[in-house]
């Protein structure tokens, strides 16, 4: 999720649109969203429809520092997976 954050990181992103980029459900997708928010990685914000009869939607976008820690994460992980070939030291 964070990867698909950060694809496009100045936009506001739907839960929705996210379920869909990274196939997560959305029992899943939307805890972990709110938890970011509540942890100041994420703001988040109510997008009024532009057409009439759709309810507005929650949008999403990293902070200042949720772009810090997702690039963090995202090195750590790399740097954890094992390296096929390279015999450990």
């Amino acid at each position: 999720m964070l990867q698909a954050l950060l694809s496009r990181p100045a936009d506001w992103r739907y839960g929705y649109d996210l379920t869909k980029d990274i196939g997560l459900k959305s029992g899943t997708l939307y805890p972990v969203l709110m938890r970011l928010a509540d942890q100041g990685l994420l703001e988040s914000e109510w997008h009024v429809s532009d057409r009439p009869g759709t309810p507005a939607r929650h949008a999403y976008r990293l902070t200042r520092a949720g772009l810090a820690f997702a690039h963090a994460s995202i090195d750590a992980a790399a740097e954890a997976r094992p390296r096929h070939g390279i015999a450990p030291a």
